[in-house]
């Protein structure tokens, strides 16, 4: 099972984000852990800066924007 969590303060955005990842890993049938992170603190621990960020298994994959589909299906 993946890890994923999503940095993000509840912009739509980090929303959307969030919304993309359930579908693909529905689609793929893969078992992902999602988890929104909203604290500042603990996004600014990961060294992301602009939101939305993804996490897949304790590695920054991505920041800033929403993520394509494409991009969230290499993660999977």
């Amino acid at each position: 099972m993946k890890s994923i969590k999503v940095l993000g303060t509840g912009c739509a955005n980090c929303k959307t984000t969030l919304k993309l990842i359930e579908e693909a890993a529905k689609a793929k049938g893969v078992a992902v852990e999602l988890e929104k992170i909203e604290d500042l603190q603990s996004i600014m621990s990961y060294g992301v800066m602009s939101t939305p960020g993804v996490v897949v298994d304790g590695k920054v994959v991505h920041a800033g924007g929403v993520p394509s589909r494409d991009k969230i299906a290499g993660w999977l």
